[in-house]
């Protein structure tokens, strides 16, 4: 196989603070510095070499399905965490017929999110 690893995910958003509201205050990831490029935007670290690099456009690509995933360790608590910060997270259902478990919520420009918690023994 060519690739070894995802290094970074690319997400448009209209509102580069706003969306540092939901992944560096609300989500939890670390901000990173960035180059001076011509456009506003920011990068995050995702944990483990990861990296989600948000870009500030006037528009948002239709949810049809794309999302980015994030693993968490308690997906219980990770829906009442932003569901008590306003917003709609789906119910944590099982992946297939496996005990992983996820659940989905939407950015504040649409972008889908999955939360992911692996099956006990992965």
């Amino acid at each position: 196989m060519l690739i070894a690893d995802i290094h970074h995910v690319s997400l448009n958003v209209t509102d580069t603070e706003r969306a540092l509201g939901f992944y560096r205050d609300l989500l939890g990831l670390g901000v990173l510095e960035r180059p001076a490029f011509s456009f506003a935007g920011a990068w995050l670290d995702a944990g483990r070499g990861r990296q989600v690099h948000l870009i500030e456009s006037p528009s948002v690509p239709d949810d049809v399905g794309q999302h980015v995933a994030f693993t968490v360790h308690d997906l219980d608590a990770a829906i009442d965490t932003i569901r008590a910060a306003g917003y709609d997270v789906s119910d944590a259902k099982h992946v297939a017929d496996r005990d992983a478990r996820q659940a989905f919520v939407l950015d504040p420009d649409g972008n889908r999110v999955e939360l992911h918690q692996p099956a006990p023994d992965a």
